[in-house]
């Protein structure tokens, strides 16, 4: 063997030790804070919640906070809030924001110069260095106020089976029927997005190619299975870029009798595209799901309890890791009934601690939270 081939081997070596030891230390990280956070405090991390205020966040812990218009009314307050609230939490937030630009645009509260900010729509059309200007200006402005999570992009087809326009079509919030090609796009927003410290949501899992709002109704999809895996592979596409994958409430009747979010077959198929995003629902208060898991058109004034029991364990038994709620005072419900149940049933225990476990690592890769490495 020659030096400089000994040379080449030491080294390659030597980056193999350096990587595995700095995942070793990362891990230990990882372990020891997990296990200092009680099971309640586990669970707590594993919900996104409409963001309440300062001390009922800290109160209970949650993982996640949604950002909407309201909020953004006195920006001075609000990152103030979000500063204050992550000092006095154990782990850091995800602050996340819908943010996709054109028809969803939470930053044109804020100024009108953000009005502009074109729609995926808009944005297909465009060249990746004006994609990436665009998504470079959103993402400085996202971070400045605190946000580091992106409901963005989405990557549902613009038309279903049949050539019909789709729901995100119309509402000029699709990046277009992507392929190999044009995937680059939205790739390059999520991408621009992140190096300026704003992580990505791909949505809405597996393709939502429905022609109906599904916050508002039970909406169906009547996709043949190779249309449904057609879409699917634009998520494949994006997998390794986007940290997180947001499950549809959309249901695809070619497989299953019940939504895409409650399906565990389809959230596996998402968890197989990239094992270390988290899973996120969509909201769950959503007229829509309570409907359909209460078996009726409409719902209640007063949700009964044990239709919601039923929501909440529908989306655990599925295999979601984080359950988007817009009501706050049901996100504290969701945690004292896992933690209930848990404290019964070893296997739920189990799968709520694999979650947290994966959205506590995706904090810290992420940047979210860096403690304990110094």
């Amino acid at each position: 063997m020659t030096k400089k081939v000994l040379w080449i081997c030491l080294s390659i070596f030597g980056m193999l030790f350096s990587n595995n030891l700095s995942d070793h230390r990362e891990t230990l990280v990882y372990e020891k804070v997990f296990h200092a956070l009680s099971l309640k405090e586990k669970i707590a991390q594993m919900l996104m919640v409409y963001m309440p205020h300062e001390e009922y966040i800290v109160e209970h812990q949650f993982g996640a906070v949604l950002v909407m218009k309201p909020h953004l009314k006195d920006t001075i307050a609000f990152k103030k809030t979000i500063r204050n609230t992550n000092t006095r939490l154990k782990i850091p937030l995800f602050v996340a924001i819908d943010q996709e630009g054109g028809f969803v645009n939470r930053l044109a509260s804020i100024d009108s110069k953000w009005k502009s900010l074109p729609s995926a729509y808009e944005m297909r059309l465009w060249n990746l260095e004006k994609i990436d200007s665009v998504a470079i200006q959103t993402a400085i402005a996202l971070k400045n106020l605190g946000i580091n999570l992106n409901l963005a992009p989405v990557l549902d087809p613009a038309t279903d089976f049949k050539g019909k326009k789709t729901f995100m079509e119309v509402s000029k919030r699709s990046w277009g029927d992507l392929d190999s090609n044009s995937y680059l796009k939205p790739q390059q927003f999520v991408k621009s997005l992140s190096k300026h410290g704003v992580a990505s949501v791909s949505k809405h899992f597996p393709g939502y190619d429905s022609w109906t709002n599904s916050d508002h109704q039970i909406s169906l999809s009547i996709s043949p299975t190779e249309q449904i895996q057609k879409n699917i592979q634009v998520f494949e596409l994006l997998g390794t870029d986007i940290p997180f994958i947001m499950m549809s409430s959309v249901r695809f009747s070619k497989i299953s009798i019940a939504p895409a979010v409650f399906d565990s077959n389809l959230v596996s198929k998402a968890k197989k595209i990239n094992p270390e995003a988290v899973i996120l629902t969509d909201d769950l208060w959503g007229a829509s799901l309570r409907s359909w898991i209460s078996g009726k058109k409409s719902v209640q004034k007063n949700y009964p309890k044990a239709d919601f029991e039923r929501l909440i364990i529908k989306s655990i038994d599925a295999g979601n890791d984080m359950l988007m709620i817009t009501y706050p005072a049901k996100a504290v419900e969701i945690i004292e009934f896992l933690e209930n149940l848990a404290q019964k049933d070893a296997r739920y225990k189990q799968k709520l601690e694999d979650s947290a476990y994966k959205i506590l690592k995706a904090k810290y890769r992420l940047g979210v939270w860096k403690d304990g490495l110094d």
